[in-house]
């Protein structure tokens, strides 16, 4: 929960690195939150579920595209590789680049975050 938190609070922070854990603590819980609102709108018939459902999706974007350019910057990538997900195959790319390790020593966009943790 710390990791989604933490990816949470650097809302529209796009400098910086996000190690692999920060990145898909995030999606794991944005997956759940997802799930559970998928069911609610299943289940429901009411306008109120629509309308919380659509806000968390707008208000989903700006972190979401945050914590995926830190986390290819802890791979040393710019943040503009994030365009390959436009392209059909590109999200693929990405989501190969969000597996790869950190680069063990600091690069432009800073130190590597898993030093601080140890």
């Amino acid at each position: 929960m710390q990791w989604f938190l933490k990816a949470f609070q650097n809302y529209a922070v796009f400098n910086g690195r996000a190690r692999r854990k920060e990145y898909w603590f995030f999606a794991l819980f944005m997956g759940i939150i997802g799930i559970v609102l998928t069911v609610l709108l299943e289940v429901s018939d009411s306008w109120a579920v629509i309308i919380i459902a659509l806000i968390f999706c707008l208000a989903m974007i700006i972190p979401s595209i945050a914590v995926t350019v830190r986390r290819l910057h802890d791979i040393g990538r710019s943040g503009w590789w994030y365009l390959l997900s436009l392209v059909p195959i590109g999200n693929i790319v990405i989501l190969i680049f969000t597996l790869l390790d950190s680069q063990p020593e600091t690069n432009q966009w800073g130190p590597n975050p898993k030093e601080k943790s140890l």
